[in-house]
């Protein structure tokens, strides 16, 4: 085996040295909170994370991301014209008050969800995708068991608690994180509305207005989604991004919406002061001798993109070794194991991503390989 060494100036892995002291974490006026690193999905701060909530209008979350998982497999386009029903046209709260037989394009109807939470366009987008409000809650529930949101339970698309089964509709600030991180890293499209602090629709005649206030006054904020009905409180998903690390922070059941946004800061600003997301560097070079393959090497990569989150406390104690094969005999297949990424905080072993190969190597045909020691013979006898 040959060991490549390299020593990277990085932070320590979260609390391996308990020697540098890290800002509290702070309480959140909420019933429930939650800071995720979005990169990783490691929870940095949690206060009843798992209590089940009604999460009021940050159920639109779900309903972004089935609609942005659909344009991305071509199953609908952002130029899609979508009809209004008089269901959707009905739907109450917050709204750009659609009308019956009104057409609008996906874009504008995902503008209006993600600006000014209309409901009105969550419910013809929900149809538009899935024939009906109730089809598209059946999506939304699978999607979520998908992914692991075992808090959560969906009986709309819009978080309204006007109808009888609406005590039903819950979530928690862990669910809710996990259906955000999805949404933002896989569909970052999605930004250019979650973004937007006042835009219209219309052609101009109707103005919208971010109820997210973060994304005004808070640097670095990417959205998400606000949400308030008088059984839920004040709720946000919100999520930021500074120096390479993205957050999320979700307050479930403020008393007010100041409350909510002050929340969703400060863990926000407790995370961007105490962490930080590295991608250790590697040698430029990582290549393995092949035998009897038609290349003579073949590139290592690492299996995953090793990113680390890290303490910012501590510096200069992180290790980086790659250890690779003396060699491989060919065939060598693409994603083949050829070694392993180690990184370590002196014994302690941080992180151990597989080394693989870059690209497939094949093996030679007897005729290759014989035209190749024919080669060998000539060369040396010129030699000598």
């Amino acid at each position: 085996m040959k060991r490549i060494g390299l020593i990277l100036a990085v932070c320590i892995l979260l609390s391996c040295f308990p020697v540098c002291a890290r800002a509290a974490a702070p309480e959140v006026a909420a019933k429930s909170a939650l800071l995720m690193d979005m990169a990783t999905g490691t929870v940095l701060h949690e206060q009843n994370a798992h209590e089940k909530l009604p999460p009021a209008s940050v159920t639109k979350v779900m309903t972004m991301l089935l609609v942005m998982e659909a344009i991305d497999d071509h199953r609908i386009s952002w130029d899609d014209a979508v009809t209004v029903s008089e269901a959707a046209a009905e739907k109450g709260g917050s709204q750009i008050y659609l009308k019956v037989g009104e057409t609008m394009s996906v874009a504008d109807m995902v503008k209006s969800v993600a600006v000014s939470s209309a409901n009105d366009c969550a419910c013809a987008l929900a149809e538009h995708l899935a024939g009906s409000e109730a089809a598209f809650v059946d999506k939304m529930n699978a999607r979520a068991k998908e992914l692991g949101m075992e808090d959560t339970h969906f009986v709309n698309c819009t978080g309204l608690d006007d109808a009888e089964n609406a005590k039903e509709h819950l979530t928690s600030a862990y669910d809710i994180a996990l259906m955000s991180r999805e949404l933002m890293l896989h569909h970052s499209d999605i930004q250019k509305y979650t973004t937007i602090w006042m835009d219209t629709v219309r052609d101009g005649a109707f103005g919208l207005a971010n109820t997210n206030k973060l994304i005004r006054f808070y640097p670095g904020a990417t959205g998400l989604k606000t949400g308030f009905t008088a059984a839920a409180g004040y709720c946000l998903s919100a999520t930021a991004q500074r120096d390479g690390l993205s957050l999320i922070a979700v307050v479930l059941g403020a008393k007010t919406s100041q409350e909510r946004f002050a929340g969703c800061k400060a863990m926000l600003d407790y995370g961007f002061a105490n962490y930080a997301l590295i991608t250790p560097q590697l040698p430029e070079s990582n290549q393995v001798p092949v035998k009897l393959g038609t290349a003579g090497f073949v590139n290592a990569v690492p299996s995953e993109d090793p990113k680390l989150l890290l303490d910012k406390g501590q510096k200069d104690q992180v290790t980086t070794e790659v250890t690779l094969d003396e060699s491989v005999t060919a065939p060598v297949s693409r994603g083949q194991k050829l070694g392993m990424l180690t990184i370590r905080a002196g014994e302690q072993v941080l992180s151990q991503v597989p080394m693989v190969a870059a690209d497939t190597v094949p093996k030679l045909s007897w005729w290759e390989l014989f035209i190749k020691v024919l080669q060998r013979i000539s060369m040396s006898k010129s030699g000598g």
